[in-house]
């Protein structure tokens, strides 16, 4: 009985049932170190096979996820009430979705971006060179640009005839109205792949990069569900690009540029907002 009562002291000594939160918690960097900036140009990377594996990574996502989010939205809109399909719930589920999907099985080979506006914001952060991040998105958009062509192929005539899946503001908005939802859906989501991925919160907590594809897939639901009445929810330029290209009517060009200056402007305040007031990383010491 003896070494039992010792065993458990021993245990409750060693283990400390009140654990740190808040600001104490944020103190134990676990011997952190900030790594460098990405340089701009790595030529080495020309040469890998690793930087190319990451590039078909990203085509294959991008292709996957407008094939499975554009066919799901030709299958709302050819029902003459929403009432009988998913409606938008299921529209924004099924781009949330695939994004939570996509991005768990590439994260280990390219980041799972599947987004030139994430790229751009990652970019601007210095998490990736000028090479790659061009790279990245001339992938991103080849991939869209196949995957809404897919779905053009199954019905040609539904897809023109029910608005291919393109980005268009609303009728009752003006663009302002379209580009103030995009800049701040696409900072939602940014600063939500930011907070997901941080290396120093995986360094403190080792199951932040394991759960990272669940906050980020959920942000896009919500931003989904905020903002598809508006512009259809653009926040990705790749997504854009592609249903526009395929789908090829005047309408969908007029306000095409909001669906690029929004998301990147969203990405670069996203990416502003974590660098310098989250991580304060101009502000440290060197």
């Amino acid at each position: 009985m003896e070494s039992k009562e010792e065993d458990v002291n021993l245990g409750a000594n060693k283990f400390s049932e009140r654990q740190p939160i808040g600001t104490a918690a944020q103190s134990q960097d676990k011997d952190y170190t900030e790594p460098p900036p990405e340089p701009l140009f790595v030529a080495s990377e020309l040469t890998s096979w690793s930087f190319y594996r990451a590039g078909i990574a990203e085509f294959i996502a991008t292709f996957l996820f407008l094939y499975v989010s554009i066919l799901t939205v030709m299958g709302v809109n050819k029902s003459d009430s929403k009432c009988s399909t998913v409606g938008i719930q299921g529209i924004a589920w099924a781009f949330g979705g695939m994004i939570f999907a996509l991005v768990y099985c590439t994260a280990g080979i390219s980041g799972g971006h599947i987004n030139p506006a994430v790229t751009f914001g990652l970019f601007l952060a210095r998490k990736l060179s000028l090479t790659r991040a061009l790279y990245y998105m001339v992938m991103q958009c080849l991939g869209a640009i196949c995957g809404a062509g897919v779905v053009k192929g199954f019905g040609k005539t539904l897809y023109q005839t029910k608005g291919g899946g393109a980005n268009v503001v609303a009728h009752g908005y003006t663009k302002g109205d379209g580009l103030g939802a995009e800049i701040v859906g696409t900072f939602v989501l940014v600063y939500t792949v930011f907070s997901a991925t941080d290396a120093k919160r995986s360094a403190r907590d080792s199951h932040v990069p394991i759960l990272a594809p669940l906050p980020i897939g959920f942000a896009v639901f919500l931003v989904h569900l905020a903002t598809i009445p508006i512009t259809g929810t653009g926040i990705n330029p790749a997504r854009s690009l592609g249903a526009a290209i395929i789908y090829n009517k005047d309408h969908a060009w007029d306000d095409h540029w909001i669906f690029w200056v929004g998301p990147f402007i969203g990405a670069a305040l996203a990416a502003l907002y974590h660098v310098v007031v989250i991580r304060a990383i101009p502000f440290k010491s060197k």
